[in-house]
């Protein structure tokens, strides 16, 4: 574990590499598992602003389910996440003629379409993040098979895991913590 600033990290998201290689493992992160991405409740009118515009591109099985059960699922005392088809995969799932699941509210806000990229757990994925006294930990969640493809793929081009999260981590902590923790990267993996 290391610290920057008020968050402690699991000392393999300075030593691990990753990058996503979608064509591989086709979305699996978000169709796989058994709930939807964390969600805070900041992010929830933003995640039903974004269903209302876009659930014209959504399943229809996903269209059905927000509507009847929410976007969003839980409480403030449990937590909340991201409604899911069947407890497993994502309500803004899209698929592509290969069958690789991409994020709608992501899609859309490439095309200017939307001006929010996803939920920060999604963008933060593989890592994650968990409150515990007041401290905020993060963690490399390691799942094979969602991670193996992104492992395999950072190895071969030679991407620290936490190089490919800059824009998330700089979005939930800022440019300034980000240096402090690259800084704290580099003197990890000089050891």
């Amino acid at each position: 574990m290391f610290r920057v600033q008020d968050v402690i990290l699991s000392e393999n998201i300075a030593t691990s590499k990753f990058a996503c290689d979608i064509t591989r493992c086709k979305g699996a992160c978000c169709v796989v598992g058994d709930a939807g991405a964390p969600v805070s409740g900041d992010e929830i009118p933003v995640l039903r602003k974004a269903f209302r515009q876009l659930k014209d591109q959504l399943e229809p099985e996903a269209v059905k389910i927000a509507e009847e059960e929410g976007v969003v699922v839980g409480n403030g005392k449990d937590g909340y996440e991201l409604n899911c088809v069947d407890g497993k995969e994502c309500i803004f799932v899209q698929k592509d003629e290969n069958g690789i699941a991409t994020c709608a509210i992501q899609s859309a806000y490439y095309k200017g379409e939307f001006n929010w990229e996803k939920p920060l757990s999604c963008h933060l994925y593989p890592v994650r993040l968990k409150k515990i006294a007041g401290m905020e930990f993060a963690n490399f969640e390691y799942i094979p098979e969602l991670c193996a493809a992104g492992c395999d793929n950072g190895k071969k081009e030679g991407t620290w895991l936490g190089d490919f999260l800059k824009s998330a981590l700089i979005r939930r902590y800022g440019s300034d913590w980000y240096d402090e923790f690259t800084e704290s990267c580099n003197e990890i993996r000089s050891k």
